[in-house]
């Protein structure tokens, strides 16, 4: 349950415009609700201000949709991420609303909502297009949790100039993400050019000796350019999520 609802939920209560025992009713299933395949942790908005997140690789689709069902009867937005496109048609056969984000590969219900406490905006930087599919999972994951979000793709150290191009870009960012596999060395020319946080996303684009985007996370892990901080491979979601966080700082 939201912050928001909780607090409606009580106010209800002091105004007399619901029983103590209607309001128990609705609180029944806190501090999560075990549905046998799983336990969804409807105290995750209260504690994280946002909801749980589903990770959907693994999953079946029908216990899919039984999470995304229980959490969005408490919450005004849901989001599954690592989803395919097939399992995003069974989700909207059951919840209509749902939409699909192809290049982020996540479920979303529920429209989102600038949050007040988030300032400024979150640069979502790519090194190729070929870490596009990274770089968007960090973008939704942002702008669902409230964040002002830009997108900066395809301007890798091979053409350092394209890059170059949008140093205002830069400068006025509250947050970067920069997502590149290979080496991993746009990471540490962004930090190296800003005195924001920069959030390093290594992904597993590359050719052998890359190691499906080790070289990319231990060249990041070895940067020597202050205010950056690296999270797993191909992990566009922890990126945007961490982003969220700081801007509310």
């Amino acid at each position: 349950m939201e912050r928001e609802a909780l607090e409606q939920l009580l106010e209800g209560v002091r105004l007399g415009e619901m029983s103590v025992e209607e309001a128990l009713q609705r609180l029944r299933e806190l501090p999560f609700e075990d549905l046998g395949y799983a336990k969804v942790d409807h105290h995750r908005a209260l504690r994280k201000s946002f909801p749980e997140v589903i990770f959907c690789q693994g999953k079946a689709p029908e216990h899919v949709i039984g999470i995304v069902k229980s959490i969005r009867a408490r919450s005004s937005i849901v989001l599954a991420t690592r989803a395919t496109r097939e399992l995003y048609a069974a989700v909207a056969a059951e919840v209509p609303e749902a939409v699909y984000h192809e290049q982020a590969r996540i479920i979303q219900v529920g429209e989102a909502k600038p949050d007040p406490a988030s300032t400024g905006t979150v640069l979502v930087i790519s090194a190729g297009t070929a870490d596009i599919a990274v770089a968007e999972e960090a973008a939704v994951t942002a702008q669902a949790a409230g964040c002002a979000v830009e997108r900066l793709y395809d301007v890798g150290v091979a053409g350092i100039h394209r890059l170059l191009a949008h140093r205002r870009a830069l400068d006025e960012a509250r947050v970067l993400i920069v997502v590149a596999g290979m080496e991993g060395a746009l990471a540490s020319v962004v930090g190296g050019l800003v005195d924001k946080p920069v959030i390093a996303v290594p992904t597993s684009v590359g050719y052998g000796a890359s190691f499906n985007g080790l070289a990319a996370l231990l060249g990041m892990l070895n940067s020597c350019a202050s205010g950056l901080v690296v999270v797993n491979i191909d992990n566009g979601f922890g990126a945007g999520y961490f982003a969220a966080m700081l801007t509310k700082m």
